[in-house]
């Protein structure tokens, strides 16, 4: 059964139709919620229904969009490890630290998350061609999940995004079109081309069920900390649908009753070639502006200017979280500190997060007692161009010291 009932647009309240296709408020130009008829959910399941259910973000189907289970798309994304890291912890004295590994999930990345749940809805609704801008993730996961359900799928990204997410595109049949620009070039490209082509974008935030595929993140945490939530969560963002989801989906377990009102303080974290929510955070803006020659090896951190900046900047005023920015070689830094540390390869967004933690500590803003989730949104596997090989070569039959080696 579903429990989906309507769209309302996040900053003005105006009801739209969920059987229709939809993309942004028809009144105010800003992103729809997907809204729930929560009170019958919560008379009818319990956190206890969802023991035995398969280990995937589906698991939550009640709370998420797609009402008919055979116009799921799925490559199994979801569920992933909650680890604590006890050696990086106690290397910056916080013995409570974890980090949510997104890198272990189809495509290598949370996008996977948004997309299976676009993809599914689009087919949904009889979506036969789907378009996207993207920083390189993203295309990545939606080309995926494109040819999954056999759609056309056309994806726009800036040229410098790395080869290995223009190589995922094209290596599944994706239509890959690369732009001398940034991700905002390339979303006013796509945008351009509708008229002529007829797709639909899968745009952040620019329709409304990505953001609801990112919030299973949210119930994830709570489920694996046994229906609690840390003290803290400290997550990179770019267009900021997954500090939004979870945000909302905190509301939401709340209004069921599967938690209470606590919420963790939400840390957004940007790079400082690329930093328009902490600026605006900073500056006690309601939403940020146009971050003029964006610059980052943290490509999915390269968003100059996000649709949903004011929902991200409302979630970290209202937990007493903040909005900070971390340098590029803070990021290479924590990269090798992380994998070093725990053994985990994680993407330069994921180390974003562990360096901006260390500025939190010395500012006091985050306690040596309390519980604090780091985000890595994707393998350090698709960033491998960032690194040098540092190794000795050998010729056969050569005498090897090996006592110093």
């Amino acid at each position: 059964m579903s429990y989906f009932t309507h769209l309302e647009c996040s900053k003005c309240d105006h009801w739209h139709d969920i059987n229709k296709v939809q993309t942004v408020c028809v009144e105010c130009g800003k992103p729809l919620f997907a809204r729930y008829d929560l009170e019958a959910l919560k008379s009818d399941v319990s956190p206890a229904d969802l023991v035995g259910r398969e280990a995937s973000m589906w698991r939550y189907w009640e709370l998420l969009p797609v009402k008919n289970k055979a116009n799921k798309v799925s490559l199994g994304e979801g569920w992933t490890p909650l680890t604590q890291v006890k050696h990086l912890g106690k290397a910056i004295g916080l013995p409570d630290l974890w980090i949510k590994d997104e890198g272990i999930i189809p495509t290598g990345t949370f996008k996977a998350r948004g997309l299976a749940m676009a993809v599914s809805k689009a087919k949904e609704l009889g979506i036969k061609k789907i378009a996207l801008p993207s920083a390189g993730n993203a295309a990545g996961a939606m080309a995926a999940y494109g040819a999954r359900a056999r759609m056309e799928s056309y994806v726009f990204m800036p040229v410098d995004a790395p080869d290995v997410n223009k190589i995922e595109c094209q290596i599944v049949g994706a239509k890959v079109f690369l732009v001398n620009g940034l991700i905002t070039d390339a979303g006013k490209m796509v945008a351009d081309g509708i008229p002529d082509m007829g797709w639909f974008p899968l745009s952040t935030l620019k329709e409304p069920y990505r953001v609801e595929g990112k919030k299973t993140m949210g119930i994830e945490v709570v489920e694996q900390f046994e229906w609690s939530l840390p003290d803290v969560i400290i997550y990179p963002t770019g267009g900021g649908t997954g500090i939004i989801g979870m945000w909302k989906v905190f509301d939401e377990l709340e209004e069921l009753g599967w938690i209470g009102s606590e919420r963790p303080k939400m840390v957004s974290v940007q790079a400082s070639g690329c930093a328009p929510i902490p600026k605006a955070f900073e500056e006690e803006k309601g939403e940020s502006e146009f971050w003029q020659n964006a610059e980052t090896l943290a490509t999915g951190l390269r968003v100059p200017h996000a649709l949903g900046d004011f929902l991200v900047l409302n979630a970290a005023r209202e937990s007493g979280g903040s909005a900070l920015a971390v340098t590029d070689d803070e990021i290479i830094d924590g990269i090798g500190q992380i994998a070093k540390e725990e053994g985990l390869f994680v993407c330069p967004e994921g180390a974003a997060t562990f360096a901006a933690l260390k500025y939190l500590i010395d500012d006091g803003k985050v306690d040596k007692d309390e519980k604090v989730v780091l985000f890595n949104t994707g393998s350090g596997i698709k960033y491998t161009t960032l690194f040098e090989i540092d190794a000795p070569v050998f010729d056969i039959g050569e005498k090897i010291d090996y006592k110093n080696l």
